[in-house]
């Protein structure tokens, strides 16, 4: 694996994957949205509006998986100074911040008729906001710092302090008294949920993981070579203005 922390080697990897990763999402998105919308059920209580968390409930998954994504790369910067590991955390910030967002406005949309509002300062709804804040304070902070090795790692540090708000996420509606019904999928006991509404739900959540892969792939090479085209800016314009010598102004 160490091979591929040469960017070279990497986007060699990358030309390999992208067409498997791209197929794999185009078929698993199919596939899961013709199940959610034709083939599943409506629910008993919920009615149709319980198709909204074929989206959802999937985004709301990718929004804290992104964020661990994140994380892993954040300990590679500041502890194994891995060449990649800074690139891989300033690709994935935007997406991560994309699915929270897509979690945050379907949540609304699935609240509205069951809830009677939009929005409650539920313990989960509130730690999933604060998660979207936090995703836009990174995206900022590669904004403003233009040195890439010390946002890199004023970044990455930012990114730790902010990981405590993944449990909290996690399990908000175990200490605290919130609407959001207990886990249904990954529990102790097993599922809770219908086969027939489990299935279309795992497809559309692999197929927003692959989403995710392909993009942050793409977003990754972008970035790659958005430094190397800057290293060549930076390499020819010390050419072409040697040290000690100065342009003369134009008449």
């Amino acid at each position: 694996m160490q091979n591929y922390a040469n960017p070279t080697h990497f986007l060699r990897l990358v030309r390999v994957l992208l067409p498997v990763t791209a197929g794999l999402t185009t078929g698993l998105l199919a596939v899961g949205l013709y199940l959610a919308l034709f083939v599943a059920p409506a629910d008993y209580q919920q009615g149709e509006t319980v198709r909204i968390m074929y989206l959802h409930v999937p985004s709301a998954w990718m929004a804290m998986f992104v964020y661990l994504v994140m994380t892993s790369a954040a300990i590679g910067t500041l502890v194994f100074r891995h060449p990649l590991a800074d690139v891989a955390q300033k690709a994935a910030a935007p997406l991560g911040a994309a699915f929270t967002f897509l979690c945050l406005t379907t949540g609304s949309l699935w609240g509205k008729p069951e809830w009677g509002t939009w929005w409650v300062w539920d313990a989960r709804l509130t730690s999933v906001l604060v998660l979207f804040l936090i995703y836009l304070g990174i995206i900022a902070l590669w904004q403003v710092i233009e040195d890439p090795g010390k946002a890199a790692r004023l970044v990455a540090i930012f990114t730790l302090v902010g990981a405590v708000n993944v449990p909290i996420i996690k399990f908000s509606v175990d200490w605290w008294h919130t609407l959001h019904q207990p886990a249904s999928v990954f529990r102790m006991g097993g599922p809770t949920i219908a086969a027939s509404m489990l299935w279309p739900l795992l497809i559309m959540a692999v197929g927003f993981t692959t989403l995710f892969l392909t993009l942050h792939m793409l977003a990754m090479r972008n970035e790659i070579l958005r430094r190397r085209l800057r290293r060549l800016s930076m390499l020819a314009a010390d050419g072409a203005a040697p040290l000690g010598v100065v342009a003369e102004p134009a008449e």
